[in-house]
C-alpha cells in the first residue's frame, strides 16, 4: 500500500517506518523543516502539519491509501498539546485523502485528567465520526519511559519510587513489538472501527519490581528511596498560583500534574464497572521484555534517548 506515516522521526514512528518498509509498503513521511528521516526506504515529504493546507500542497494530488499517525507532542505543554494532538492530527485526517487511518494514541486517555489527554480524546472522537475506516491503538508504557533511572542506579544511587513503589503497574511494550502490532492492523480488517489497548508480554510490573530487577542485573542489593506523592501535588498547586502571572509557570504546573498522574495511575486496562485497573484483562503482544531491555542497556548493546523521560 501507499502509506503516509506522520511522526516518523520519533522513537515509535521510526520503528513503525522500518516495519512498514520491511513489509513492502511505499512510504511517505511528512517532515517539519529541519527534520531528517533515519529509516532507509522511506521518502520525506516536507510540510508542516500544524499549518492547514500544508499537507495538501505537499501531496500535490498524489493518492494515499492509508495513514498511520504516530504524532505526539514533545513538550506536553497545553498549547503544544492541542496544536499537535488535535489540530495537526485533524489537518492530517482531512488533507491526506485516505480511507484507512490508524492512530497511535495512549492507554492513559481512559481516565483523562491532563491537557494532552483531553486533546487526544477529542481527536479520537473526531476520527471515529469521520467516516474513515479507523483503528485506534492505545499502548501501555514504553520501555523508554521506564529507563530513566538505569544510569542513576548504575552510578550507585538508589532507585526512586513514589509511595512504597507498588502504587502503579504496567505491561510495557517494546518499540519493535508495538511497530509490528500497528503495521499488522493494516492488513487485518477485523481491527477496523476498533479501539485496541495493547501491552507487552508477561505479568504487570510495578516500580518496585523494576528496582529489584535492575539491582539484580547489576549484582547489587536493592536500594530504593521513597518520594511522597504529595510533593508533586504541592508543586502543581504552587506553580498554578504563579501561573496566574506567567505562562511558563502554567506549563510547569501541568508538568507537575503529569508527574503526579503517572505516579498514581497504572498503565493498564481500566475496568469502568469494577472501578479498577485490570492487569489480567490488559491484552499482551510480542516477545520483548523490559528485563531484556535493561540487560541490553547495562551491557551497552542499546542506547535510549530519554528526552523528557529523563525527568522520571
Amino acid at each position: 500500500m501507499k502509506v503516509l506515516l506522520a511522526g516518523a522521526t520519533g522513537t515509535i514512528g521510526d520503528a513503525v517506518a522500518r516495519e512498514l518498509v520491511r513489509n513492502g509498503h511505499t512510504l511517505l513521511c511528512p517532515l517539519r523543516p529541519g527534520a531528517k528521516l533515519r529509516c532507509q526506504g522511506a521518502d520525506p515529504l516536507p510540510c508542516n502539519l500544524t499549518e492547514p493546507g500544508s499537507l495538501s500542497r505537499a501531496l500535490a494530488g498524489r493518492r494515499i491509501e492509508a495513514v498511520v499517525s504516530c504524532m505526539a507532542t514533545r513538550s506536553g505543554a497545553p498549547v503544544d498539546a492541542w496544536a499537535v494532538e488535535h489540530d495537526a492530527q485533524s489537518n492530517l485526517l482531512s488533507e491526506a485523502g485516505a480511507d484507512r487511518f490508524i492512530l497511535l494514541s495512549a492507554i492513559c486517555v481512559q481516565k483523562p485528567m491532563l491537557v494532552f489527554q483531553h486533546a487526544k480524546r477529542a481527536f479520537e472522537q473526531r476520527l471515529q465520526e469521520s467516516g474513515s475506516r479507523w483503528t485506534i491503538v492505545r499502548p501501555t508504557a514504553f520501555f523508554k519511559s521506564l529507563s530513566g533511572q538505569v544510569a542513576r542506579v548504575q552510578a550507585g544511587k538508589p532507585f526512586l519510587v513514589f509511595g512504597d513503589g507498588t502504587l502503579t503497574a504496567c505491561k510495557p511494550i517494546s518499540d519493535r513489538d508495538l511497530a509490528r502490532f500497528i503495521v499488522s492492523c493494516l492488513a487485518d480488517t477485523g481491527t477496523v472501527g476498533q479501539v485496541l489497548p495493547v501491552g507487552g508480554p508477561g505479568p504487570a510490573i510495578t516500580p518496585l519490581d523494576q528496582a529489584n530487577h535492575l539491582f539484580r542485573l547489576l549484582g547489587r542489593s536493592p536500594r530504593t528511596r521513597r518520594v511522597p506523592v504529595g510533593l508533586l501535588g504541592a508543586a502543581a498547586g504552587a506553580f498554578e498560583l504563579l501561573g496566574r502571572m506567567s505562562a511558563s509557570m502554567r506549563d510547569r504546573a501541568e508538568f507537575a500534574r503529569t508527574g503526579r498522574y503517572y505516579a498514581t495511575e497504572s498503565m493498564l486496562l481500566w475496568d469502568e464497572i469494577a472501578g479498577r485497573y485490570d492487569a489480567d484483562g490488559t491484552p499482551e503482544f510480542g516477545s520483548d521484555t523490559l528485563w531484556d531491555h535493561y540487560a541490553d542497556l547495562i551491557a551497552g548493546r542499546v542506547r535510549t534517548d530519554l528526552g523528557a523521560h529523563a525527568a522520571f
